[in-house]
């Protein structure tokens, strides 16, 4: 059986185009390809899901906003309300909000809030613990969470999506991210950013406090044991989620910093999940570009955005769709009865 890369790249060279030259959008459509099996991939529906939980490690004055404000932003998505509502909608991508450890009561009923999105209320914990004075989750709560993720792994299955995206959304997620990639190995100072746009002594406390933290629960180097310690309840279903889509042939694209720790994680427990991922975007966030070269993923786009809620995922996700939109959409030299070069183009 003829390999599905070959095959596919042999598709893309029969099309009414010079050889290549569709550039990067043929390299995803080959990779799609190989994630689905299928010669040219298919995109039906494509939906995102954006982990939303609360950061214990806020506690500690890391960020500008207090934790409230993850709560108000849920309700702002589910309303339409939010920057990834209107990416969302106009790159046609189905939002699914997770309530992945919310701090405080449990939301009010469907019936009540009328969510103009998918709300899936998921949590395992009011919150990660605040990892400066004690590890952040229990064994325990770590497994449901990555249990959680893997779930929604095969709900995009059910929903028949061709392709996903992650987003995030918490007040301190960019420290929980630091940390969790202090802990793995990276560099503090190509880590510890200004997040939300703390000022320069800001700076220097949430360098201090993380890297403090990574000392006081010194984890081992596993991607468990650093979730356990330093991680959330959010991070961890967004790297159960990675892990889950093996052999489901379904693509995932990535949006910035803090899904980009999850990812690493996920990485670090099975590096083969490069396979299926994409790097939506190249966020403004100081640490997102280390992260994704060490797990060999170019970005799609570099937009200095720094917002989260995936609003690069989709961003990068639709241009990956674009590509597939020409491949299954172009006519090939026979069906259109051009005449193809008689001699091999040289790709450049």
């Amino acid at each position: 059986m003829e390999n599905i890369k070959v095959a596919m790249e042999k598709h893309l060279d029969n099309l009414t185009k010079p050889r290549g030259s569709l550039g990067k959008l043929e390299g995803y459509c080959i990779k799609l390809a190989d994630i689905q099996g299928k010669v040219p991939p298919e995109i039906k529906n494509k939906g995102i899901y954006v982990f939303a939980g609360d950061h214990g490690i806020a506690a500690e004055g890391v960020s500008l906003y207090p934790q409230e404000v993850t709560r108000q932003m849920v309700l702002n998505i589910l309303r339409g309300g939010a920057g990834i509502n209107a990416l969302a909608t106009g790159t046609n991508w189905e939002i699914n909000l997770v309530d992945a450890g919310v701090l405080g009561d449990e939301f009010p009923p469907d019936s009540e809030l009328k969510p103009l999105c998918n709300f899936i209320r998921a949590r395992e914990t009011k919150g990660s613990r605040n990892f400066y004075k004690e590890s952040a989750l229990t064994k325990e709560e770590l497994q449901k969470s990555l249990e959680q993720g893997k779930r929604l792994a095969r709900d995009a299955a059910a929903k028949n999506y061709g392709l996903t995206a992650i987003g995030d959304l918490g007040i301190g997620n960019t420290s929980t991210a630091a940390a969790m990639l202090v802990a793995a190995g990276f560099d503090p100072n190509d880590m510890v950013d200004r997040g939300t746009g703390i000022d320069a002594p800001m700076l220097d406390h949430k360098k201090h406090i993380i890297i403090d933290s990574v000392k006081r629960r010194n984890p081992a180097k596993t991607g468990e044991s650093i979730l356990e310690n330093l991680g959330s309840s959010d991070l961890a279903m967004m790297t159960g989620f990675i892990l889950g889509l093996e052999n489901l042939k379904i693509g995932c694209v990535l949006d910035g910093f803090p899904v980009t720790s999850a990812a690493y994680i996920a990485w670090m427990i099975n590096p083969k999940v490069s396979n299926w991922l994409f790097a939506g975007h190249l966020s403004k966030v100081a640490g997102h570009k280390p992260a994704l070269e060490r797990m060999g993923l170019e970005p799609i786009v570099s937009l200095d955005m720094r917002l989260g809620e995936g609003t690069g995922a989709v961003i990068g996700g639709h241009i990956i769709e674009l590509g597939v939109l020409a491949a299954r959409n172009m006519a090939s030299f026979s069906e259109a009865h051009i005449t193809d070069s008689e001699k091999q183009e040289e790709k450049y």
